[in-house]
């Protein structure tokens, strides 16, 4: 079993919140534990974020055998009254977007052999 993930000291600009329901929309059907690994979290936290997301009609999951398949409500709308023009699949989208356009400069990095042919180089 690994220790607690690294703490980070300052600001973020994105919510523990957000990037668990990130890791979900990728993969509905992860683990609370790969969650936790990716976001660099407790899983206890990774669990009360889950139940938040539930209770705020964000998410529901369904059990599959011993596994958990969740699915996000994409018209949900975000819960600041600055954002709530802004649903939870426009802003899933948003860091989507970023995602790929962040993994096709890493892909030219790599095919340059740049730092990110390393795979324990962190770009």
């Amino acid at each position: 079993m690994r220790g607690a993930p690294e703490s980070h000291s300052g600001w973020t600009f994105l919510t523990n919140h957000a990037r668990v329901l990130t890791a979900i929309a990728e993969d509905p059907t992860t683990r609370i534990r790969d969650i936790a690994a990716r976001c660099r979290l407790t899983e206890r936290a990774v669990q009360k974020i889950v139940s938040d997301l539930e209770e705020g009609g964000y998410l529901t999951h369904t059990r599959q055998g011993r596994s958990n398949a969740y699915h996000i409500e994409d018209g949900t709308i975000l819960r600041h009254p600055a954002d709530q023009r802004l649903t939870v699949a426009e802003l899933l989208s948003l860091l989507a977007q970023h995602d790929d356009e962040h993994g096709e400069d890493k892909r030219k990095l790599q095919s340059a052999g740049g730092p990110a042919a390393d795979p324990e180089a962190d770009v």
